[in-house]
């Protein structure tokens, strides 16, 4: 009988991204470490142990940073237009790796194929959207108040950029950050969550013909894994720049530790998003944004709808089709395109689910939609969960969490003002969205008095950002903003230059100072 792993072809994958059963090139991409502790990745989909890499160890990582720093010397130095040449040739590398790579990621995490296939697009996305950037690193002209006298601002790199990211994003999140770093002239050091070491491993594979082919170098992409370096990287004074993608728990210990050497972050931690359904709304999209919204990456998107604050008039109505629709969810392997919902990344992960569900119930929460862990064939690694809707008031403790699984709170409301109060009245600020065909509320929800989110959508779900608009949150979402937009900015430091091209030396503000 063929394993799962051959019948969807991750063995053909693995070897076409260089993934060996044992994959010690982790820390600048040609190195080889024999000290670290052996990190194991196991697959959610189906238990199986797919490849281990070894952790970097402390001069592991005093050696990638010793070359990164010696990189930016050398890449700062680089025309921004050929650093966007490169990258654009990174994206054409990703290109030819859309399919293995996608499947990787659906193997590793447990998203679905498609989902994973959409992370690499992603990925290529935003080398697209770095090419152009490279030739857009504007700075501003002001007019003085000095005779002949000219003052502007310019960008510099930053510097050495560590990124941090997390298991449910494995690679977008890091190309979010390293693409429009490299473009803005920095080099990046990169720990990857240990839940799926893999897919790093992988695509420092992929880049690393584009960076030896441009005779770049070593250094300008570090990789390394392990706990122990997240916090060398928090503490590391040589790196003026972190961006973290976590818990919002652990986001307050790295922005702590960050902001005690003076540094700087972008963090993007938890969300709690809610879709309000409004009495105006198209259930028919609504049925579509909140149930791929809510079970989507089964449920493990800091963009998940978490809340959804429906009207009391098609309260019902609403509830009938959720129903009716999460009763046909098919929950099973994500590397099979007949199935909706994979598995959670694992054990604990489930436990956490159960909790959250026990948890509502005790504050008188009232299961609509029964959770549960799936047992039998195909099932194995104990990591599938049914998605679960539960009847809640946006107050109970555990609606104020966030629970990184398929659950679905469902609440009702009589006011539009009433229902952007709820929206808002969390500790989280990531995404928002209100499903109304109504301009006046749409208006209001989207105005200085509607949501406090970092995204706020009309007539589409809270999940599925472009990488064309800056993403991040507010409150306990952490205030970072990655990936489109101006978002650049965060990767350089701003210098006001002021030039004198007259033959007298006047003082600002009309001071006098004669000698």
């Amino acid at each position: 009988m063929a394993t799962l792993t051959d019948q969807f072809g991750i063995q053909e994958a693995l070897a076409k991204l260089g993934i060996q059963e044992i994959n010690e090139g982790t820390s600048t991409g040609s190195r080889s470490f024999a000290n670290g502790k052996i990190i194991e990745s196991y697959s959610p989909v189906d238990g199986t142990l797919i490849g281990k890499v070894k952790a970097s160890t402390k001069e592991d990582y005093e050696a990638a940073m010793a070359k990164a720093e010696e990189a930016f010397k050398i890449w700062r130095l680089v025309p921004a237009p050929k650093r966007g040449e490169i990258v654009r040739q990174m994206g054409d590398e990703l290109r030819k790796y859309k399919e293995p790579l996608g499947q990787l990621v659906s193997y590793e995490m447990g998203k679905s194929l498609q989902e994973g296939l959409g992370e690499v697009q992603e990925m290529i996305d935003i080398c697209d959207f770095a090419v152009g950037l490279s030739r857009q690193l504007y700075g501003l002209t002001m007019h003085s108040e000095r005779p002949m006298h000219r003052m502007y601002e310019q960008w510099h790199p930053i510097g050495i950029v560590g990124i941090i990211s997390a298991f449910n994003f494995p690679v977008a999140v890091w190309s979010w950050n390293s693409m429009i770093a490299w473009v803005c002239g920095d080099v990046c050091i990169w720990k990857p969550s240990s839940k799926t070491p893999l897919c790093a491993v992988a695509c420092q594979n992929i880049i690393k013909t584009v960076l030896e082919r441009n005779n770049v170098p070593e250094g300008v992409s570090c990789l390394v894994v392990g706990n122990e370096s997240g916090d060398l990287i928090n503490n590391d004074k040589r790196i003026p720049l972190v961006s973290f993608t976590g818990s919002t728990r652990i986001g307050r210990h790295v922005s702590k530790t960050v902001a005690e050497r003076f540094g700087n972050t972008i963090l993007e931690l938890g969300g709690n998003n809610a879709i309000i359904v409004s009495e105006h709304a198209d259930i028919n999209m609504v049925l579509v944004g909140a149930v791929f919204g809510a079970v989507g990456t089964a449920g493990q998107r800091c963009t998940t709808t978490r809340r959804l604050i429906i009207h009391e008039s098609v309260y019902g109505k609403t509830v009938e089709v959720l129903k009716n629709a999460y009763g046909q969810l098919k929950i099973g392997n994500p590397l099979d395109s007949n199935n909706h919902v994979g598995p959670l990344i694992d054990k604990g992960s489930v436990q956490d689910y159960l909790n959250a569900i026990e948890k509502a119930k005790a504050e008188g929460g009232k299961i609509i939609v029964e959770g549960g862990v799936m047992e039998g064939e195909g099932y194995e690694s104990g990591c599938y969960v049914k998605p679960c809707i539960i009847e809640a008031e946006n107050h109970f403790h555990i609606v104020q969490e966030e629970t990184f699984a398929p659950i679905l709170y469902i609440m009702k409301y009589k006011t539009i003002q009433e229902a952007i109060d709820m929206q808002n009245n969390v500790p989280q600020g990531l995404s928002s969205s209100i499903f109304t065909n109504n301009m006046r509320e749409m208006e209001l929800f989207l105005s200085h008095a509607g949501s406090d989110c970092g995204i706020a959508n009309v007539n589409i779900g809270t999940s599925g950002a472009e990488i064309g608009g800056a993403f991040g949150g507010e409150k306990e979402t952490g205030g970072g903003r990655e990936s489109g937009s101006d978002a650049w900015k965060a990767y350089m430091r701003r210098q006001t230059n002021t030039i004198n091209y007259g033959t007298e030396l006047p003082l600002a503000q009309g001071i006098r100072f004669d000698l």
